[in-house]
């Protein structure tokens, strides 16, 4: 089937110190979030300006994606600007008619998946009519453009660490609500079992001597509610008390360093790997690695193959919503 547009959806994050709350009001509408977690989050981006880098990161790969386009390309965010609702008003506009979307999260379940299927329905509701209809591309999370590049990194890291020592590679996602992970996919467990397939993946090809671990990062929520565990600097605290004297701390839950990975991990990890005398280095994402920006082309090339090609991760109409909170 022939396409017109290809639409880059993304997270969204501030670029100046007075977008910060209202973004984060965004991204949390609907949770009854206390307002001082709302404070506690923001006080990460003022250590960075009030400017997350994730925007940027969308600049840079649309303008890798366009390069290599046969047809325009246009992005639009979940939660700040360019919201995606303008951006498919300028595409109806254009007069684009069908389009294949990107989304720059690898994985299965509600968040990761689901609420960009709907954000892209809202999007095209609030356009009206002429909306142009827009599909989403499948999950990646097993594809070598995502995994190579994420396995060089691991290797790039390694190298860095002191030679000899217990070392472990630490893989790390995302934290999700136990119930969303549980009803993650057709059969439930979908955001899981694809993380641990990617950890596989890159472990295999970045460091095949290490021993890994699938762990989580940036929880948000109350306490009283389950989320995945364990969190990354629990981990490093219990593999201590083991022996283990050296991490790599690759982010497989992530195509780019955003401030998530920056702060979570650069920052609060690291200083715990500090404080237990551990060697840590932090392995890289895809970012616009050539591999990656390839991979994008390819997912487009499968969809519009796809009387020929297998096409997986059909969703159905059920899919991931019994986690949605």
């Amino acid at each position: 089937m022939a396409y017109d547009a290809l639409l880059l959806v993304s997270f969204g994050g501030p670029e100046h110190p007075d977008d910060v709350l209202p973004f984060l009001a965004n991204v949390t509408r609907g949770r009854n979030v206390p307002p001082e977690r709302l404070a506690e989050v923001a006080e990460h981006y003022e250590h960075f300006g009030g400017v997350s880098p994730i925007n940027q990161q969308c600049r840079d790969l649309l303008a890798a994606l366009r390069s290599g386009s046969d047809v325009p390309v246009y992005w639009g965010n979940r939660n700040w600007h360019p919201m995606l609702a303008d951006t498919v008003a300028q595409m109806r506009d254009d007069g684009v008619r069908r389009a294949l979307a990107f989304v720059t999260s690898a994985y299965g379940g509600y968040s990761s998946c689901r609420q960009y299927l709907e954000d892209i329905a809202a999007a095209r509701a609030a356009v009206g009519p002429d909306a142009p209809v827009i599909e989403k591309l499948r999950h990646f999370h097993d594809h070598p453009g995502f995994v190579e590049p994420h396995a060089d990194a691991v290797r790039q890291a390694r190298a860095t660490l002191p030679p000899g020592g217990d070392v472990r590679l630490v893989f790390t996602a995302h934290s999700i609500p136990a119930s969303m992970a549980a009803s993650a996919g057709p059969s439930g467990g979908l955001y899981e079992k694809q993380l641990h397939e990617t950890a596989g993946l890159v472990a295999s090809l970045g460091a095949p001597e290490l021993p890994w671990d699938l762990v989580w990062q940036s929880r948000s929520g109350p306490p009283h509610v389950p989320w995945l565990e364990p969190d990354i600097n629990d981990h490093l605290r219990a593999v201590a008390e083991k022996g283990v004297t050296g991490v790599v701390v690759s982010p497989i839950g992530f195509v780019s360093d955003h401030l998530e990975v920056i702060w979570d991990l650069d920052n609060e990890a690291a200083d715990t790997a500090r404080q237990l005398g551990m060697a840590y280095a932090r392995a890289g994402t895809p970012g616009t690695d050539p591999r990656f920006v390839a991979m994008v082309h390819d997912l487009v090339s499968e969809q519009v193959n796809a009387g020929t090609l297998p096409v997986r991760d059909t969703c159905q109409a059920g899919c991931c919503l019994g986690g949605r909170s």
